[in-house]
């Protein structure tokens, strides 16, 4: 039995050769149909994000499922079969399975540490299972995975660090107010970096959002999404009355607020502080608001140094994660290999019962009347004698599964022992 894993990310192919393969798999219905009707295929399983599509099945014949699965992506509209077999890598077994432990603990990730993974492969599991498509193999393998990735986020840092601006931008405003609990949210535009900074301010307790946007219905469907309230940008200097943390990330090509407007702002705030944060470029804030009193700006610039540096200590903590991943990885690959001598040893129990009964019958059948107890005697001293015989070759398969030679060796064993007599004669 082997595990094959043949896909593509961001490393090995275009953002075009991507979303091409992303259609293809959009309709998980159609596409788990026609995986399992591919003979080799005995389990499947997919994910895509925007970074990476993978197809993981479990197989009896490697070499013809990699090219069922290779074909199923080649479907694909508009696809070259060039640039595909170009952008497409292929892992078996330990291989595959240390890939998807990597992958769901965020080590291959365009950003190292960031979580969204997990919870697409998470995502993708339930669909497969929707589908019927997992058995035993892939089953315990994803379970395997899900508390492989939660160990390596609880056991090392590797996700304690900002490493997206919005999520830097927060961790800024956190380090300035020491505790955002409680405080008022100002964010100036509703595209996907406010949303982000959203999600973040909510996880740190911000008591209250106002979401102020040029469309103000997208910004009603944002405040709706995080229990907030939605204003125009009209109305943004008497929302700054009461915002403790400003965050600014709209497309405008001009500075929507002057330093002008915020002096006028904070002499009605009474110089309370107020701490704004421009991940717009072009800027959306006037740099020289910075030099007023009681105002603290930080621009994009400010905040990739706090990425960057976060990065370097993710990539410190991504060694520890690597070793955990490579160790649990093993133990999987262990429990694997036992799956492929059970059915040896299950046999081997099976014909030496067979052989007891069927001699203790004929024996008994041989002797005169005997007790209940002594016919009992007989059948403990039979099955007693069959089991010490076969302790040693057993123990032998449980504890030489992980050989190289072991596949020999269980052929071996299972022609000495004449367990599958059809194939002998």
């Amino acid at each position: 039995m082997n595990l094959v894993l043949v896909g593509l990310n961001h490393k090995t192919a275009p953002v075009e050769l991507r979303e091409k393969l992303g259609g293809l798999v959009s309709d998980d219905e159609a596409a788990y149909s026609h995986l399992q009707g591919q003979p080799a295929v005995q389990e499947v399983l997919f994910y895509r994000t925007c970074n990476r599509v993978e197809v993981l099945c479990v197989t009896e014949d490697a070499p013809a499922a990699t090219q069922q699965v290779k074909a199923f992506l080649a479907r694909a509209p508009e696809v070259s079969p060039a640039e595909l077999d170009a952008s497409l890598y292929n892992y078996l077994d330990g291989e595959a399975v240390r890939h998807l432990f990597r992958v769901a603990a965020s080590l291959d990730a365009l950003v190292v540490g960031e979580p969204q993974i997990l919870g697409q492969v998470k995502e993708a599991y339930r669909q497969a299972t929707r589908n019927r498509a997992t058995g035993a193999v892939l089953n315990r393998l994803m379970h395997k995975t899900f508390s492989v990735a939660k160990k390596v986020r609880t056991e090392t840092g590797i996700g304690d660090h900002a490493v997206s601006v919005s999520y830097a931008a927060v961790s800024l405003g956190r380090k300035i107010f020491g505790n955002l609990a409680g405080k008022t949210a100002l964010l100036v535009g509703a595209g996907e970096m406010a949303e982000l900074a959203l999600e973040h301010l909510k996880r740190q307790g911000v008591a209250r959002f106002i979401i102020a946007n040029r469309t103000l219905e997208r910004g009603m469907k944002l405040a709706r999404r995080f229990g907030g309230v939605a204003v125009s940008l009209e109305e943004l200097e008497e929302q700054l009355l009461t915002a403790d943390i400003v965050i600014s990330s709209t497309g405008s090509d001009s500075h929507i607020l002057t330093a002008g407007q915020v002096r006028g702002v904070m002499r009605r705030r009474k110089q309370r502080p107020l701490f704004l944060i421009d991940i717009a470029v072009p800027r959306d804030l006037d740099p020289r608001i910075n030099d007023l009193d009681n105002v603290y700006l930080y621009n994009i610039d400010d905040l990739k140094e706090v990425v960057e540096h976060n990065l370097h200590r993710r990539r410190e903590e991504a060694v520890k994660a690597e070793r955990l991943v490579a160790e649990e990885a093993l133990k999987f690959m262990d429990w694997l290999a036992t799956l492929a001598v059970f059915p040896t040893i299950v046999s081997l129990r099976e014909k030496a019962q067979a052989i007891c009964q069927a001699e203790l019958k004929k024996t008994l059948s041989q002797m005169g009347p005997l007790s209940e107890e002594q016919q009992q005697a007989l059948k403990v001293l039979t099955h007693a004698v069959a089991h010490k015989l076969l302790h040693d070759p057993i123990m032998y398969l449980k504890n030489n599964h992980h050989r190289k030679r072991s596949r020999q060796e269980l052929d071996l064993i299972r022609r000495i022992f004449n367990l599958d007599p059809e194939s002998s004669s």
